[in-house]
This record gives C-alpha cells, structure tokens and sequence, in this order.
C-alpha cells in the first residue's frame, strides 16, 4: 500500500505514543527545514528531549494533541489549544503544530489532521484559528492557504537559531461564523 493509499485513524495521543510523536518531529524539521535552519541546529535535536517534552505535554492535556495511525503506528500529529500569543482575545484557539512522517507528505494526512484540530477548537468555542509558520517555508504557506488561511498582515517576526536570523508570519482562518 502506498503512503496516498494509507488509511488512518485521527484521535488524541496516548502517553505511549510521545516517542512516535518526538521521533516525528525531530524528522520532519531534518527533511522541512534544511534549507531554512542551520544544520548545526538540527543536527542537534534530540528525539529523547522532544519525547520527554510531548509526554509531560500529553499529561497536562496541553497543548491537546491528536495523533493519526496506520496500522496501529503513529504517522502524523496536530498540536492546538488556546492561542499563545500575547494579548490575543480569548476567542482566538492556535494550531501550535502540524507534523507528518515525511513518507506521507501530499498524502491528504495533513489535511486530515488540520480539519481534526479545526473541528476541537470550534467544539471548544474558538471562533478562528491561527499558526505560524516560517517564512521561508514556500510548501507549508501554500498547504495554510489551500486550506483557507491567509497571512495576517505585519505579523512578521523573527528570532535566531544558532546565528542565522528566522523570519515567521502568522495565518489565521475563521472557524465559524462571526
């Protein structure tokens, strides 16, 4: 079966599943972001950091996390909750991450896992979504917009990793009506 032919399942993580989602993450920048981050950096992520990070995560239910399986092993993610940024109105959920096992990209695993959080944060009472994503990331703008998000204006910022400065934007889309 190839990776476009996968049928999956989209719930929320269990703690055993922090080292599947840790080992995503850590990949997915590796294969994302080479051209974007220094190499240094990634080559420094740490697949035990980032699971001892997404198990404490999953106990405290924050961000909520929902994984997507195949065959019983976890192939992608969506992390959201509350938007974190400062002085947003109460109303305003986050898309905090969105990662898929690179041999599932273009796979609509993606979509899937976006539409999943889309769906919580509205049952949860936020009216819009936002994400950030790296500016220089051209395949996630066009996946954020496809999906109907577009750049809030003057949203960009930019902080360092290892020397070399990073440029983001935010995206936001309405969830419901209003």
């Amino acid at each position: 079966m190839s990776p476009a032919e996968t049928s999956f399942v989209i719930e929320p993580a269990l703690p055993a599943d922090a080292r599947a989602v840790a080992r995503i993450h850590v990949e997915s920048w590796r294969a994302a972001y080479v051209d974007i981050v220094p190499g240094s950096y990634l080559a420094a992520l740490s697949v035990d950091e980032r699971e001892t990070m997404w198990r404490e995560a999953i106990a405290a239910g924050a961000p909520e996390l929902m994984v997507a399986r195949a065959a019983g092993r976890v192939i992608g993610w969506v992390s959201f909750g509350a938007s974190r940024d400062e002085g947003a109105a109460a109303e305003v959920g986050e898309v905090w991450a969105l990662y898929v096992d690179a041999a599932h990209w273009s796979s609509g695993l993606g979509r899937a896992l976006l539409q999943a959080a889309r769906e919580r944060l509205s049952a949860r009472g936020f009216g819009s979504a936002s994400l950030w994503v790296l500016s220089a990331n051209a395949r996630a703008i066009r996946f954020y917009e496809r999906a109907g998000f577009s750049c809030d204006e003057g949203s960009a910022q930019c902080f360092e990793i290892d020397g070399r400065a990073i440029e983001e934007r935010r995206f936001s889309v309405t969830l419901r009506g209003g």
